[in-house]
């Protein structure tokens, strides 16, 4: 575990049990190798999440990539999201540029360059995939909430996330009905996967309510760029809590309430409903009440 800019980097169990097996196979330089790749690749999120001016609290590198611990994902707009999820990939496209550069300047190693080359390609595109917490489906959850409202957009990711890991965890066991090996290592990854994202699912109601008591800090945001608010039009009787789950991550709302004859008889500013949900529990309370 080393801390180097605010940021403390660490090796997860996984990553420990691959040196472990690297150590006694006799991998360990390609390990190593994989290593500085994985490394560049996570320093690419960081910098990027730090010129917007998130804060990265710790980095735990896995084999195929990384998890960054940061509380600004979900409070910033979509777009930064999508731009610090997409930045790892681009350091492993920029290192196959280098790699290919030095092969042709006949200044490394044919193999080495080659092998270089391809475990770049394979952590930057399988970090692409639409699997959560992998770069592709955290692009994949900013883009959904661009028009969907943030809870349904952490229900999808997650229900996604799991069905692609369903997926690759049977094929990985694919090859044992033609006779041939299992692919351990993909198996692994995706064991990992399928956890982390029924985890995910489960956690769902404490990051929408995290989502929901970080929402003043847009709103600030907001106010200073004069944002026309997006209505939320519904009827007396609706719950606090599923009106709640129709804010949109980059939009501030206001609530118009209809009353029984069609007519709109109260206007609402999110933040009143928010105060409410958490000042009255349970929030089954009605917004009429």
């Amino acid at each position: 575990m080393i801390k180097w800019g605010g940021t403390t980097y660490s090796l997860h169990p996984l990553f420990i049990i691959l040196m472990a097996a690297a150590a006694v196979t006799g991998y360990m330089y390609e390990l190593l190798t994989l290593f500085a790749i994985v490394f560049i690749h996570e320093l690419g999120h960081v910098a990027c999440a730090k010129a917007f001016g998130w804060s990265i609290t710790e980095v735990k590198l896995l084999p195929f990539g990384g998890m960054a611990e940061t509380e600004d994902g979900a409070l910033s707009p979509a777009w930064q999201e999508w731009v610090v999820a997409i930045a790892g990939p681009v350091q492993n496209g920029l290192m196959i540029l280098i790699a290919l550069y030095l092969k042709t300047m006949g200044w490394c190693s044919q193999e080495w360059a080659d092998g270089f080359i391809q475990a770049n390609a394979f952590i930057g595109l399988f970090n692409l995939l639409p699997i959560l917490p992998l770069d592709g489906g955290r692009m994949m959850q900013a883009a959904y909430s661009l028009w969907m409202s943030y809870h349904r957009t952490l229900l999808i990711g997650a229900r996604i996330s799991l069905g692609c890991s369903v997926i690759m965890l049977l094929y990985s066991m694919y090859p044992l009905l033609t006779g041939g090996k299992l692919n351990l290592n993909l198996m692994m990854m995706a064991l990992f996967l399928i956890w982390t994202n029924w985890e995910e699912h489960r956690n769902i109601p404490f990051r929408f309510v995290r989502f929901l008591m970080h929402r003043p800090t847009r709103l600030r945001e907001w106010e200073r760029a004069v944002t026309l608010g997006r209505p939320i039009v519904t009827e007396g009787g609706r719950s606090l809590s599923r009106i709640v789950r129709l804010f949109r991550r980059d939009d501030y709302h206001f609530i118009y309430v209809v009353g029984d004859e069609g007519r709109i008889v109260r206007i609402m500013p999110e933040q009143q409903l928010i105060d409410a949900f958490f000042e009255e529990p349970p929030p089954r309370n009605s917004i009429k009440e």
